[in-house]
């Protein structure tokens, strides 16, 4: 009996070390993801690998989903109407996030392809022409936004005085498209060669002047004249702004693995073409999928000013808790990247399941938190009770959901990292037009769902592109890509 005790107590002992001893490894781990590490992650050990990247990578997207509530938290104290033309906005905005993401892909894409064969010279030449493209396309697509933002308004449905009186918020929101395409995709360039820990210090030094000037601007404080919605979209359009100043200075005096002169930024012709063509596709999937938004934002505005500021504010939240697993997504296709341009396709598509499942892990845990305790995060940013039931009603279905969205959004993302922009597209085009679009306006239309037939088309959608995705990375064309 004696010695059965002491083996349990030895037994005991050995097992609190080991935990100890894991304990100190993932600190270490953490504390190297933060810093900025300069492994190779095409021969790391794939947990490591997938760790390094996406602990920052996460931290990175959390950022980003706090621009999503800081200014929503913010301009729900001006009332629905100023909350509905945020909502209706970044609808219509959602058309330059494609872009920026879209370009994103192709940067991703390209710079983790020339990193993993190590030719960290030509991932840098492709950085700098990805910058080039953004920028002029995303000049282009100001102007409507700056010139004609009453009108816009007016077409996605918004009231005569709605418009009138918030038009200025828009205006200035588009006004802003380059500051937010050269985040995306100079962010994607740290992101792919592996620096992803810069990515994200650039977006906490985004996101601190932002949640600074934000009540500064809009209500107004001593000196500063109180300037209302228009106060959030000048405060946003500072704090990327700035933002982009610390990549600029990184990109030409640090020591990264992408490392910029003016003499990258001649245009090249031949790399520009390379990237357009794969950033069409992500382009085009990122259209697909963002109009489809448009189109229900559209449906939803049917139903009143309390609608749509029940959905902006669920869709904020959602956002908010999508987006760190975008950061594990990102890691993914940073690895698929690097490791087939290391001509290790297997690794590329380990790297890719696995974080798979560890997205439904962690998405699975908000899910229940959502549905089961909704009204509590409505309630943080209005206290309109028919508001409060429109956005309950959003955030406790979508969510019911998050589970297909998790691996979907690795699928899709890891299919983009291999160069593989167009199947993605094709997917998007089947989700979001052929069901999601038909299926919110039957379901809220004709069988009298209202606003929550829009709620179960995007979960019905969603689910369906998870599947597809799945089904195809699985087939494992995608390892075949030149790029």
């Amino acid at each position: 009996m004696l010695k059965q005790l002491l083996l349990l107590m030895q037994s005991e002992k050995q097992t609190g070390s080991r935990f100890r001893q894991k304990l100190r490894e993932y600190s270490t781990l953490i504390r190297e993801s933060l810093a900025g590490s300069e492994q190779d992650y095409t021969s790391l050990r794939l947990g490591e690998a997938i760790f390094l990247l996406a602990v920052p990578m996460v931290l990175e997207m959390v950022m980003e989903s706090v621009f999503a509530i800081a200014d929503i938290f913010f301009v729900s104290r001006l009332g629905a109407d100023a909350v509905a033309a945020v909502g209706l906005t970044e609808s219509m905005m959602t058309l330059v996030y494609a872009l920026a993401v879209g370009f994103s892909a192709g940067t991703t894409a390209i710079v983790s392809r020339r990193i993993g064969e190590k030719h960290p010279g030509e991932a840098s030449r492709a950085a700098a022409q990805a910058i080039l493209a953004g920028v002029f396309v995303a000049v282009i697509l100001a102007l409507p936004g700056i010139f004609y933002s009453y009108e816009l308004l007016r077409l996605m449905g918004a009231s005569h005085e709605l418009a009138a009186a918030n038009h200025g918020y828009t205006r200035i929101m588009f006004a802003g498209n380059v500051v937010i395409v050269l985040l995306f995709v100079i962010n994607a360039a740290f992101r792919s060669a592996g620096d992803a820990a810069i990515s994200m210090r650039v977006l906490l030094v985004a996101n601190g002047i932002n949640m600074i000037l934000d009540p500064l601007l809009i209500f107004g404080w001593g000196p500063v004249p109180s300037m209302g919605i228009e106060g959030a979209a000048i405060a946003t359009n500072i704090g990327r702004g700035l933002a982009i100043a610390f990549q600029f200075y990184i990109l030409f005096k640090g020591n990264k693995r992408i490392k910029l002169s003016p003499a990258h930024f001649i245009p090249d012709f031949g790399i520009i073409a390379s990237l357009v063509k794969l950033s069409i596709g992500g382009i085009l999937q990122n259209i697909i999928a963002t109009a489809s938004w448009i189109v229900m934002v559209r449906i939803v505005s049917a139903f009143g000013s309390a609608a749509v500021a029940g959905y902006t504010i669920a869709i904020r939240i959602i956002i908010f808790a999508l987006l760190p697993s975008w950061g594990l997504s990102n890691a993914a296709a940073t690895l698929v990247g690097q490791n087939l341009g290391a001509g290790r396709p297997d690794r590329a598509s380990r790297a890719a399941w696995i974080t798979g499942f560890a997205n439904m892990g962690l998405l699975g845990l908000v899910s229940l938190v959502f549905i089961i305790f909704p009204g509590h995060f409505i309630r943080l940013f209005i206290e309109d009770p028919a508001v409060i039931d429109l956005g309950v009603s959003c955030l406790r279905i979508v969510s019911a959901g998050f589970l297909f969205y998790a691996m979907g959004m690795v699928m899709v993302q890891s299919l983009n990292g291999a160069g593989d922009t167009y199947t993605p597209t094709l997917l998007n085009f089947i989700c979001f037009w052929l069901i999601e679009i038909p299926l919110s306006w039957y379901l809220a239309m004709k069988m009298g769902l209202e606003s929550k037939g829009v709620f179960y088309a995007i979960v019905i959608a969603e689910s369906t592109l998870t599947l597809l995705g799945m089904y195809v990375f699985s087939k494992g064309r995608w390892k075949l890509k030149k790029v």
